[in-house]
């Protein structure tokens, strides 16, 4: 009986042992302390570990054209491509009072694309349950009622929970342009100039033949276009390919 209590006791010291040393090699971090915060959630899953803050065009050039959209065929467009245009992006909707103003956009974009500039609908049902056609009928709708040329996309949110991220972008006053806030209506208008930053905004009223509106769109043409565009590239692909004139 001698030796088994002697082996109880030694094995007892053992163990005490190793909890002792186990004990005194954690870290304040990886035990949860005060000291550092740790990457794994303590007991219960909630982290103690505050997200960090994430700007909506963190480390963006161009920051309003950081997006991939579909078209209105369905194919994904990086609107990276369009670096260099004066833009005037839209949500727009078929049924809704203001739909005329397709006509004024589409002259809108016919009297100034050779300068650079594009106007960019994207159809959004949010506003009435004004646009609740498929993309098909939005397509086949704008071409016959008013011919529009300019690019259309396929049909998004802009407002509420499922909100797209662009118009995300658009409306966040936390981003770093000085135009957002909520969508109230269909039509409304964000300027963005050549280098893709959001410069204006136009509430839906605000026809496309405004005064206001044109002036601001004349001076974003007037500034130089980037030389990294692929505008800036396609007009000198254009001009290398002119005959030269001769003398």
């Amino acid at each position: 009986m001698a030796t088994g209590k002697s082996s109880l006791r030694q094995h007892g010291t053992l163990l005490a042992t190793l909890v002792l040393f186990a004990a005194a090699s954690m870290t304040p971090l990886a035990m949860g302390d005060s000291g550092g915060e740790s990457d794994f959630p303590p007991p219960g899953g909630i982290s103690r570990k505050k997200p960090k803050p994430r700007s909506m065009s963190e480390n963006s050039k161009m920051p309003a054209l950081q997006f991939k959209m579909k078209d209105i065929d369905g194919k994904e467009q990086d609107l990276r491509q369009y670096y260099g245009h004066v833009i005037l992006m839209v949500n727009v909707a078929s049924e809704c009072g203001l739909t005329p103003q397709y006509k004024g956009l589409q002259e809108l974009y016919s009297k100034y694309k050779d300068k650079g500039f594009l106007v960019l609908g994207f159809p959004a049902n949010e506003f009435g349950g004004q646009e609740p056609g498929s993309d098909t009928e939005i397509k086949a709708f704008c071409s016959k009622n008013y011919n529009v040329t300019f690019p259309m996309f396929s049909k998004v949110v802009v407002k509420g929970e499922d909100i797209c991220p662009l118009f995300a972008y658009l409306t966040s006053k936390d981003a770093d342009h000085k135009h957002g806030g909520e969508i109230k209506w269909n039509f409304n208008k964000f300027l963005i100039d050549r280098n893709g930053k959001v410069i204006g905004r136009f509430e839906p009223r605000v026809a496309p033949d405004a005064e206001k509106l044109m002036r601001e769109v004349e001076e974003a043409l007037e500034k130089p276009i980037p030389d990294d565009s692929p505008l800036a590239e396609k007009i000198k692909k254009e001009n290398r390919a002119k005959p030269e004139k001769k003398e």
